[in-house]
């Protein structure tokens, strides 16, 4: 249990760390002395540690969550100090951005549920009602599924200008989809529903038109990056709502700059697979190569994936930065 005299002794540190996380405002550390900078580092690896005696006692769960959010705070200005660079980009996706995926995991997963839910709407509506499925889909689309006739032929006779396009497509709807978040979550959940429903709808189509197999080569081998990158830029809208929304014990403003970042990093980190989808989506997936070579590709796509976000970064966490993290997956 933890001692009034250990928290007496304790709290001078906690308020001087806030102190220095409010003084460098705006302006982050260059607000800061170099005195205080040092400081700023010391008080931060204190404040982890009283934080790790904090969670021994469920009777101090009300002063853990506020040292979790102040660690949070604190982390967030020590990382926007640094000075980017090659070594930083590299660092960047070598461990921050599957460590701060793995931390905030819960609202890709909520993004994804959304999604799901709508996709089973539109293929079920679909399904029941002719009427819906041309609804969504538009007269030439529809025609063209009937003729059975896939509309991503086209992409094979301009294969570059393609990938490209849909690259830069990709990209908008996932940074979109991110920027929405400051809707309450409202705007995210919209995107979310919006394209899991014209999912449902092209997957009742394709199979009753008996082209259930050749949508499934064309959407898996890019989309086993693509629509992940969209759950996570989604994910971390709801990162930003949850800011705007439940700040606990932070100002809002400040709730709003923790989580805002870490959605920030999450919608960061999916653009290279966002190129990678784009690359494979207009040179292989519209391709005459065999399914079972495509469905081959798409699983190893996907095991790199899985392998990448789930493992990398573990062994090189230090001690404070393994407690940041742990404090976002308990405020999920």
């Amino acid at each position: 249990m933890i001692s009034a005299r250990w928290l007496e002794k304790r709290k001078p540190h906690w308020h001087r760390l806030e102190a220095i996380v409010r003084q460098s405002g705006r302006r982050g550390v260059s607000a800061l002395s170099y005195r205080e900078i040092q400081e700023l580092g010391l008080l931060y690896r204190q404040v982890a540690s009283d934080l790790s005696s904090m969670r021994q006692d469920p009777a101090d769960r009300r002063l853990a969550a506020y040292l979790n959010q102040l660690l949070a705070r604190a982390h967030n200005l020590i990382y926007m100090g640094r000075r980017a660079g090659t070594g930083g980009i590299w660092l960047f996706y070598r461990r921050t951005f599957p460590q701060v995926f793995r931390a905030t995991f819960n609202y890709t997963l909520a993004a994804f549920v959304m999604f799901l839910a709508a996709a089973m709407v539109g293929l079920l509506g679909a399904l029941g009602d002719a009427s819906f499925q041309r609804f969504f889909l538009g007269p030439e689309m529809s025609d063209t599924i009937a003729r059975h006739q896939m509309w991503t032929e086209s992409i094979l006779t301009i294969k570059p200008l393609a990938s490209s396009a849909i690259m830069t497509n990709n990209l908008a709807v996932s940074f979109a989809t991110f920027a929405l978040g400051i809707t309450a979550g409202m705007g995210t959940a919209y995107m979310m529903a919006v394209n899991g429903l014209l999912i449902g709808v092209i997957t009742a189509a394709c199979w009753q038109a008996g082209m259930g197999l050749s949508l499934a080569g064309f959407v898996a081998p890019h989309g086993v990056l693509e629509l992940p990158s969209i759950f996570i830029a989604a994910g971390a809208g709801l990162l930003v709502a949850r800011g705007l929304l439940f700040p606990g014990s932070l100002p809002r403003r400040e709730a709003l700059a923790v989580y805002g970042g870490l959605g920030v990093r999450l919608a960061l980190g999916i653009i290279p697979l966002l190129v990678i989808a784009g690359i494979v989506e207009g040179f292989v997936s519209p391709s005459d190569l065999p399914l079972a070579a495509k469905f081959v590709f798409a699983a190893a796509l996907f095991g790199s994936l899985t392998l990448y976000l789930g493992r990398t970064g573990r062994s090189s966490l230090k001690p404070e930065e393994k407690q940041i993290l742990r404090s976002a997956q308990n405020d999920t």
